[in-house]
């Protein structure tokens, strides 16, 4: 059993645009101790490092994997490889016994709750919010478990068929796994994406990407633009795409809202009313989405060598990765070993 005498290298937030890389006591409670393999960095992790979402102090990073050291009162082997869910649920409530995990009644605000994340060498989690990873599926993949389950959950939540149409604004990591789950689907994908290395991943997963330029934007809220698409995602959080994107959306379709930002869009409820177009948001996970994510990468269905960017940083080398993701300078999902 771990003591408090162990120690740990670990990444603190402690104000907007700073991090601390220290040693903190390693986690000696009752739950599955896990030593950290990979952890992805998120564009939440951006707004609260950088854009100061983050409370003081805390240990972000929630993408990760690692293998079991310590397995408490669970039956997970030690040294099996696990993922982690970062939102624990009650499973009781309404939302919970309808599969609607994500909204579930008795969870604490969104990024409120001051966690010991894995941007360390190791984190402490209950055996109900880990799962196994199957067997051939290494660490560094299987980091990219939890934003591939966001990817999946609003694509789910879209219900868009495979006979339909999608436009897909911003093609940051988020974006991209939405582009890339769509394109393993058969469905006809476009995206806008104004930087160039993220536009040339999208091409690479097999959108067609247009600029804003290119899009025809109506100016009457009851004209349809002559290729409007079923389902519009929008995973920028910049206004201008949610606004533009609303145009894009074809009679009786689907503004699905993915990305989050601060500079909040002005919606025409006229196009909404004369078309028939419904938005919505989509948050985090399916019930079972680590599961299906899991068996998506498994299956080789993705292509992670795009999806994943081959250098992996260090914890030193975090704060420098979050700005780059941010200048858009690094297309792919960046990996921290801690």
């Amino acid at each position: 059993m771990p003591t408090t005498s162990h120690r740990m290298k670990a990444a603190i937030y402690r104000r907007p645009g700073l991090v601390e890389i220290t040693e903190v006591d390693r986690p000696d409670g009752a739950g599955v101790l896990v030593e950290v393999d990979h952890c992805g960095i998120c564009g939440t992790d951006l707004h609260m490092v950088l854009d100061g979402w983050g409370t003081p102090d805390a240990i972000l990073g929630h993408e990760w994997s690692g293998r079991v050291v310590h397995a408490g009162d669970s039956d997970f082997a030690i040294g099996a490889l696990v993922v982690g869910v970062p939102s624990a649920v009650c499973g009781t409530c309404d939302l919970c016994l309808n599969g609607r995990t994500s909204l579930c009644r008795n969870r604490p605000a969104p990024g409120s709750a001051n966690e010991r994340g894995a941007f360390a060498e190791f984190i402490e989690l209950d055996k109900s919010r880990l799962v196994v990873v199957p067997d051939g599926v290494d660490g560094f993949a299987a980091a990219y478990t939890e934003p591939l389950a966001v990817a999946l959950h609003a694509v789910s939540l879209s219900a868009i068929r495979d006979d339909q149409t999608a436009l897909v604004f911003g093609a940051g990591p988020i974006g991209a796994a939405i582009v890339a789950v769509l394109v393993a689907r058969g469905i006809a994908v476009s995206a806008v994406e104004p930087q160039p290395p993220r536009a040339a991943l999208a091409t690479a997963l097999g959108a067609t990407v247009r600029s804003l330029d290119e899009l025809t934007v109506p100016t009457h809220p009851g004209e349809i633009a002559r290729d409007a698409v079923d389902v519009v995602f929008e995973s920028s959080g910049a206004r201008a795409a949610s606004e533009v994107g609303l145009t894009q959306v074809a009679g009786g379709g689907l503004l699905m809202l993915v990305g989050t930002g601060l500079d909040y869009p002005k919606l025409d409820t006229n196009r909404l009313i004369l078309n028939e177009i419904r938005v919505t948001g989509a948050f985090n996970y399916d019930a079972d989405g680590f599961r299906d994510a899991l068996a998506l990468i498994a299956d080789g269905a993705l292509p992670l060598d795009l999806l994943i960017e081959d250098d992996v940083v260090d914890l030193d080398g975090l704060l420098d990765a979050m700005q780059r993701l941010r200048a858009g300078a690094l297309p792919g999902k960046v990996m921290v070993r801690p």
